[in-house]
């Protein structure tokens, strides 16, 4: 019998005519990630399914962190016999203690001689006479074994490896997430990959104001996020002239608001640079003086670009879960200030008014030091297997 890992697609069952699209970009993310990896991918609109002769459960391990994916299952591969199924069946559970049992087949192949229901009782019945002291649980069972019988091959398992499902990066095409240190921006950045959109990410450092362990702290999110993406592009800009300009013309209380706004100028330059169709954050409504409504509001006037906030509604404890969750939480912590905390007056603003934000930055020519950012900024690939930041 041959070991294979099948791959169920869940969502991506519902596209109907496009469903060929997010297939196939499945299949080439599933490729990326198996690089290092010998593997022969087959696949039909139902199924997908990956041979190899390298460690199964190794590549296992990597497909659950494939956006696309409903469900894993490492599947015994047999001619769709009877007699050979039977055979396979028993080889299979000789060796595993169980007592109780069900059997659960699927038949895609209608040439199959036998109904599903039907099936399930030889196959239970075969089984009972084969071990000793077990029984049939259809409610409750201590051990499952499936069977999928499709045109080519039956397929037998026992249990099923939950994916991480949504849509296969990419299929949304091309977002840029406004990255920062801390906790929210890379929670953000995952939940817009789990929903087919490609990233690209853009970081404000301010030296000598910011260090390089902050930025490397950055560098080092991105890698982490690169185990749903392969590789990351990050756009670094230095704002330390526009910082400081802020700091020297602007009142205290409107530093931040002012800031952002000179963030959401460089983002949707650059953001039409690499032809993203929408900027990314993590704002979180009311966490901070500028994620009230009134200050995105304020903020948000400087652009007409689509903004993506998928952490908005979620508190801060549930950010922190799935930032645990996908592996952020212990770099967001380490304790290095980005250009948000640097200057961060004691009573920022929390109601600010637009005809102020507007006259206050007048004071200064943003206008070239914002092209000058933007012109000058360094950019990096980031990919999880190559680099290793220092932090």
């Amino acid at each position: 019998m041959e070991k294979i890992i099948l791959i169920k697609y869940g969502e991506l069952t519902t596209k109907k005519n496009n469903r060929n699209i997010f297939i196939n970009t499945l299949c080439e993310n599933i490729k990326k990630q198996l690089k290092n990896y010998n593997i022969k991918i087959i696949k039909n609109r139902v199924r997908m399914f990956i041979e190899t002769d390298d460690n199964i459960d190794e590549i296992v391990d990597i497909l659950k962190n494939v956006f696309g994916i409903h469900g894993i299952v490492v599947a015994y591969k047999v001619d769709n016999n009877i007699d050979i199924i039977k055979t396979s069946v028993l080889e299979i559970v000789k060796d595993i203690d169980f007592k109780t049992f069900k059997v659960e087949t699927k038949r895609s192949d209608k040439r199959f001689p036998i109904p599903s229901m039907e099936f399930n009782n030889i196959i239970g019945s075969l089984v009972l006479k084969n071990k000793e002291n077990i029984s049939v649980d259809v409610h409750n069972p201590e051990y499952e074994l499936k069977i999928e019988i499709r045109e080519d091959y039956a397929y037998i398992y026992t249990k099923e490896i939950k994916g991480i499902g949504g849509y296969p990066v990419g299929v949304a095409g091309k977002g840029l997430l406004m990255l920062s240190g801390g906790i929210d921006s890379p929670v953000a950045g995952y939940l817009a990959m789990k929903r087919g959109i490609k990233i690209e990410c853009i970081y404000f450092e301010s030296p000598p104001h910011t260090s390089i362990a902050a930025k490397n702290k950055v560098k080092k999110l991105v890698e982490k996020l690169c185990k749903y993406n392969t590789n990351i592009v990050l756009h670094i800009i230095n704002f330390t002239e526009i910082q400081e300009a802020i700091y020297k013309n602007c009142p205290s209380s409107y530093m931040i608001t002012i800031m952002r706004r000179m963030m959401y100028r460089i983002s949707e330059l650059v953001a039409r640079d690499i032809n993203s169709l929408v900027i990314i954050n993590g704002e979180s409504v009311g966490q901070v003086a500028s994620q009230t409504l009134n200050s995105m509001n304020v903020i948000n006037n400087v652009s007409n670009y689509p903004i993506l906030r998928p952490v908005c509604c979620l508190d801060k404890l549930e950010i922190i879960d799935i930032s645990k969750k996908i592996g952020t939480y212990e770099t967001s912590i380490l304790p290095y200030e980005d250009c948000c905390t640097i200057f961060l007056p004691k009573h920022p603003v929390i109601n600010p008014v637009l005809g102020k934000a507007i006259i206050y930055e007048n004071g200064f020519d943003y206008e070239n030091m914002i092209k000058n950012c933007v012109k000058n900024r360094e950019i990096i690939t980031i990919n999880n297997d190559i680099n290793k930041f220092d932090i």
